[in-house]
């Protein structure tokens, strides 16, 4: 098997880190992966903010019910349309987001670290916890919060391939 498929199997969601901080160099890896994600028209329409401090990740951690992580790092992947190159930014930015995202999980596998992603986006309030937190304006909404750092715990890979769920030609 090749390592491209190796990482997609090995990506698991992460939920336990190491104290160690990441170094901003894989930091920004990350952020290079995740904007090399293919976008409906390249419209690329996504905004990341990065997140180390301490202060701030613990707001994640008492306000978002499902943000209970001791992360060193996480990155906010935001839609904005000022970013946006195009105006199909409206009907595709949750799919290019997503997309973006899924980069960044599988870029933290292959460099050796752990990531989890965390829902915010269409929950107005876990969208209204970030915003505030982060001082994101109105015009930009964050779709996740993806916790990254050195895991502490260790999954095996899988797939989850189920063949009932495979449709050839016709459904």
């Amino acid at each position: 098997m090749n390592s491209t498929l190796d990482f997609i199997f090995r990506r698991r969601s992460i939920r336990k880190y190491t104290q160690q901080p990441v170094e901003p160099e894989k930091l920004d890896l990350l952020l290079q992966a995740g904007m090399a994600a293919p976008s409906a028209m390249n419209s690329r329409p996504w905004e990341f903010i990065l997140v180390t401090d301490k202060e701030k990740l613990g707001q994640f951690r008492k306000r978002l019910i499902f943000g209970n992580r001791n992360a060193p790092a996480a990155i906010v992947v935001c839609g904005n349309p000022k970013a946006a190159k195009n105006p199909t930014w409206r009907l595709f930015w949750v799919q290019d987001c997503s997309a973006a995202a899924q980069n960044i999980l599988i870029a933290a596998t292959s460099l050796g670290l752990g990531a989890v992603w965390v829902g915010v986006y269409p929950v107005p309030a876990f969208v209204a916890v970030v915003r505030e937190v982060l001082s994101i304006p109105k015009s930009v909404t964050p779709l996740c919060l993806i916790y990254v750092g050195y895991p502490a715990e260790e999954k095996p890979p899988r797939t989850q391939y189920d063949g009932k769920r495979v449709h050839w030609q016709v459904y």
